[in-house]
């Protein structure tokens, strides 16, 4: 009976070694599966586009629409600057050749600046800087304002020769600017004709 109880024994520990040994390798081959799987999915995404190549692409779209809106706006701003610059050089040619007419009838004409209390030089330095602000400011019209407002200025505190030039400079008449630095139309009629004829006696 003892020999029959140790055999069992003996096959039970056996039959236990057996199954967890079964055990044991089904469970390595099943984490060398899920090993190879994750291994498979990596590969799978190595077949497809870089990592980056679609961003990198975007960025390369996007800085190219904004190149292009730089280049326009540069080429704009470069376009308006030039168109500034003609402006200044055609305003400084018809200064130029309005000062040269100054020049001539000066030189033709030296009574001028005895009717204006003043001499020649200064006459025309005046001139010159009011060519700056209007560049077509006339001769005649700088010295027309110049005699107005020695002659009004005494009766009409407001009428001087800088604001006569300014009115001119808006594109206002001498009579309308008068007008509008408080004479009446009459007057403002009267005042013009009086300095028209003293100028006309200065050029004889």
């Amino acid at each position: 009976m003892k020999s029959i109880r140790l055999h069992g024994i003996v096959y039970a520990l056996l039959t236990a070694l057996v199954v967890i040994s079964l055990t044991t390798a089904a469970f390595g081959q099943g984490r060398r599966g899920g090993a190879g799987g994750g291994r498979g999915a990596g590969a799978g995404n190595a077949g497809g586009p870089p990592p980056g190549v679609g961003v990198d692409r975007g960025l390369g779209n996007a800085s190219s629409r904004s190149n292009g809106r730089s280049d326009d706006g540069l080429g704009n701003a470069s376009d308006r600057s030039n168109g500034r610059s003609q402006a200044g050089l055609e305003r400084a040619r018809i200064a130029g050749t309005n000062l040269h007419s100054a020049d001539r009838d000066l030189r033709d004409h030296p009574g001028i600046a005895n009717t204006l209390h003043t001499n020649a030089n200064n006459l025309r330095s005046g001139y010159q800087a009011a060519l700056l602000t209007n560049p077509n400011l006339k001769f005649g019209q700088y010295v027309a304002a110049t005699r107005l407002a020695q002659n009004l200025g005494g009766r009409f505190p407001a009428v001087t020769q800088s604001a006569i030039l300014a009115g001119l400079a808006s594109g206002h008449s001498i009579g309308s600017t008068l007008q509008a630095l408080g004479l009446s139309s009459r007057e403002a009629n009267e005042a013009k004709k009086q300095a028209d004829r003293e100028i006309k006696r200065s050029r004889k």
